[in-house]
């Protein structure tokens, strides 16, 4: 079902939308019926049930970007830049397709047939899971520039204004008299990262942090403190921003920094932290090989991905407050991000697999902490 509305020399209302930070964006997705997508180039295009079946042709060639609700900001700035690149030099007009949501949804979207040719997503492990789906061939982290990792941001805390319970590290969030507000990280992707943090708090902050041994009971002690003073366990993430600010729920909430970066840019002042021992928030971006083989954009989509890790896309990334990863636009903005003391990444824990297998899977850690608190 393909219902497009297409829009020429004015833009759609919806457009012109004032910005709404992620924990306010309340448009549900329903499977991947019903989302937003814009095509940047000659037309601007609104899907009401799916994305479309993108073709290639001599004067013109489309492409779909499936990505976390984090980039809109800046893919918005970035695309039209490619696309009048590629016209200079290819003298091709190219329209690009946007879907934007939580990424755990996304991936279901383009497993489900959304006609994803580039997903750009909050986890590695969202990516291996449309490999596994046979869409992504194996490999593909070696495909784009800094193992296909885009960009990346770290975990903060926020809290109330003048921040009454005086926190200012992971460490306060397992005081007696702290409630946080956090997603359920076996739900949302996000709270992943978020539960990442804290355990890495302990088994990562010391000398010896290449190994756990010894430090997983300690860990496991800390992180269960800190979900004991959680309440409550959102689905995702945007529930839980609600729960702190439209439902004045606790003390602090586990955030990105992004997050708040760009919600400051927008005029939203929030008070907050970034721990000195923190996780590296890897967000990567891949070329979806089964769709842009049947579709004929294979050249056009591998360019694009190419062209995110150029300086001038990464400043766009910068500017909504994800932390690039080319080093020339990374020296640039470094007054723009807190310093990170001892900073970790997944790999340091094992890799999403192993990760995923120890905290995350039926019976593992995040569930033994659950059944330690209740």
């Amino acid at each position: 079902m393909h219902l497009w509305q297409k829009i020429t020399q004015r833009s759609s209302p919806l457009l012109k939308s004032q910005w709404l930070p992620n924990w306010l964006h309340l448009a549900p997705l329903k499977k991947f019926a019903c989302f937003f997508l814009v095509g940047v180039s000659f037309s601007v295009a609104i899907a009401s049930c799916s994305a479309p079946v993108t073709s290639a042709g001599k004067d013109r060639v489309e492409l779909t970007l499936v990505s976390n609700v984090v980039t809109r900001a800046a893919y918005e700035k970035i695309i039209p830049q490619f696309a009048k690149k590629w016209k200079q030099e290819h003298n091709q007009d190219v329209t690009i397709y946007q879907s934007y949501g939580g990424s755990g949804a996304q991936t279901r979207a383009v497993i489900d047939g959304l006609n994803a040719d580039v997903v750009s997503l909050a986890l590695a492990l969202d990516v291996k899971k449309i490999e596994k789906a046979g869409l992504i061939e194996p490999g593909w982290e070696k495909e784009a520039p800094n193992n296909s990792i885009l960009f990346q941001s770290v975990g903060a805390i926020v809290t109330r204004p003048g921040n009454p319970k005086g926190i200012n590290s992971w460490e306060d969030l397992a005081k007696d008299n702290i409630s946080v507000v956090t997603a359920n990280p076996k739900t949302s992707g996000g709270a992943r990262w978020n539960f990442l943090a804290l355990w890495g708090s302990v088994t990562q902050a010391g000398d010896d942090a290449s190994s756990e041994s010894g430090q997983v009971g300690e860990a496991l002690d800390f992180t269960s403190k800190v979900y004991k003073n959680v309440p409550a366990l959102p689905r995702d993430a945007r529930e839980a921003s609600d729960a702190f600010f439209k439902q004045g729920q606790g003390d602090a909430l586990i955030n990105y920094e992004n997050e708040i970066i760009l919600a400051a840019k927008h005029g939203l002042i929030l008070p907050y932290v970034v721990p000195d021992v923190n996780i590296s928030i890897d967000n990567p971006v891949a070329v979806v090989d089964k769709n842009v083989d049947r579709h004929g954009n294979r050249e056009v989509a591998e360019a694009f991905v190419q062209y995110l890790f150029t300086p001038e896309a990464q400043r766009e990334f910068a500017k909504a407050g994800l932390r690039p990863v080319n080093p020339t636009v990374a020296k640039e903005v470094a007054t723009q991000f807190p310093k990170v003391k001892t900073l970790f990444t997944v790999q340091d824990m094992g890799g999403w697999n192993a990760v995923q297998e120890k905290f995350f899977a039926d019976g593992a850690i995040f569930d033994e902490i659950q059944s330690r608190i209740q």
